[in-house]
């Protein structure tokens, strides 16, 4: 739980380049996009060290936090190994953004499809045939993220469309550490950790409260977080697909393009979202039965799938919109829209509600939060994109910041010409 929560420097940080780097791929000057993949990669990687710091001393922290010691010192110990592989994730994700804003969707699947049965024969090996143990789980992890970021860089380096679309300037340091380019990165990649990371951890503060509910809707919990888990993908496909979308068409100028594209994906969410929810309600009897045998189990699941099955809309609306933002540049709307749902409003009122003795919903009660929470975000990000965005001014950023980015980095090259001669 400790180790998803940190990579949201990872998965928010690069969302950064849903902005930068789409819309400079379409917008002129493509030679920046690699500038803003290496800026993304050391920039990430420094803001990665405190991360890095609190998992190799987290051990007092989980002491003072009531947890055992015994539990405390493994902890401690798998995530100083985990450490090791926290460069190459960041560098497979910041890579995959920037192929993915290029339009080139396909590589870093392919990749992890290769992948896949590697880190599970590792994963055996090093855990039950060698004399790690449970520490062999975080090597073989790392271990696989770097095999993913060495392998996306090969598909790159032989990627005819890569090469196509001339995007590699080669590796300029003196560019990369620009001070104001740097501060435009970080203005958007903290609110995008804040975007991705609050929303990770309050479903982990779910979870931990769970756990204070009993063994009972613990193994519930455990059902329905995984079950939720499998079904974000599909809202956050989308999302993907609207980040580069809508910034590559805020890029090219294309004001009425990139509305059309915000509002065909928040339409493609409704409708996935609408069939993911009569799925859900139709089978929340037996669905329990998929992860246990256990009918006490499967009966509390099937009280709380509908409370599941309800945000299933508004859960694919945060997705898809929460993608347009980024390819807009907004990510602090996001952020924010997070931050006053889930601990403001949600949070506390699903606790009160799971815990207090006059309603003492128990495990209802925490998803009766949640689901309140994904409305006011899933609502209130449809709210911006459909009145609350002028994409006329969107794209007038979108010019500001290419020709920003491409002045300086022409500066540079001019500034070294000179040097040399």
């Amino acid at each position: 739980m400790l180790a998803t929560v940190g990579w949201c420097v990872a998965l928010g940080g690069t969302t950064a380049l849903d902005t930068l780097a789409s819309q400079a791929f379409t917008g002129g000057d493509r030679r920046t996009v690699s500038i803003h993949l290496q800026r993304c990669v050391v920039l990430l990687w420094l803001l990665f060290v405190p991360v890095a710091l609190l998992w190799a001393f987290i051990e007092p922290v989980l002491l003072f936090l009531g947890q055992g010691e015994k539990l405390s010192e493994d902890v401690q110990a798998f995530l100083r190994i985990l450490i090791l592989g926290a460069p190459g994730y960041i560098g497979f994700e910041s890579l995959k953004k920037y192929l993915q804003c290029q339009g080139i969707m396909r590589a870093s699947t392919y990749v992890l499809l290769a992948v896949t049965p590697v880190n599970f024969v590792l994963n055996v090996w090093l855990v039950h045939h060698t004399p790690l143990g449970l520490l062999g789980s975080p090597l073989a992890v790392a271990t696989t993220y770097w095999l993913c970021f060495v392998l996306l860089i090969v598909f790159t380096c032989i990627s005819p469309t890569h090469r196509k679309n001339d995007t590699w300037a080669g590796l300029q340091p003196a560019i990369v550490f620009d001070i104001r380019s740097c501060f435009s990165f970080l203005k958007l990649a903290i609110p995008g950790i804040l975007m991705v990371g609050t929303e990770w951890a309050a479903f982990e503060i779910v979870a931990l409260a769970a756990g204070r509910l009993g063994s009972l809707p613990l193994a519930a919990q455990s059902v329905i977080m995984s079950t939720d888990q499998i079904l974000n993908t599909i809202p956050f496909g989308i999302g993907v697909a609207a980040s580069t979308r809508v910034g590559n068409l805020i890029g090219a100028r294309s004001a009425e393009g990139a509305k059309r594209a915000s509002h065909a994906s928040a339409l493609l969410s409704v409708i996935v979202g609408s069939i993911v929810m009569l799925v859900l309600i139709a089978t929340k009897d037996v669905f329990g039965y998929l992860y246990s045998d256990d009918d006490d189990v499967v009966h509390l699941v099937s009280k709380v799938m509908p409370l599941v099955a309800s945000f299933q809309i508004a859960d694919g609306l945060a997705g898809s919109c929460g993608g347009v933002l980024r390819g807009q540049g907004r990510q602090h709307l996001g952020a924010l829209f997070n931050l006053v749902a889930y601990y403001v409003l949600a949070l506390p009122l699903g606790i009160t509600l799971a815990f207090h003795p006059n309603t003492h919903l128990g495990l209802q009660g925490l998803w009766i939060g949640q689901v309140i929470a994904l409305f006011i975000v899933g609502l209130s990000e449809y709210a911006v994109v459909w009145g609350g965005t002028n994409w006329d001014k969107e794209v007038q950023k979108g010019i500001e910041r290419n020709e920003a980015e491409a002045k300086r980095r022409q500066l540079h090259e001019r500034l070294g010409i000179d040097s040399e001669e």
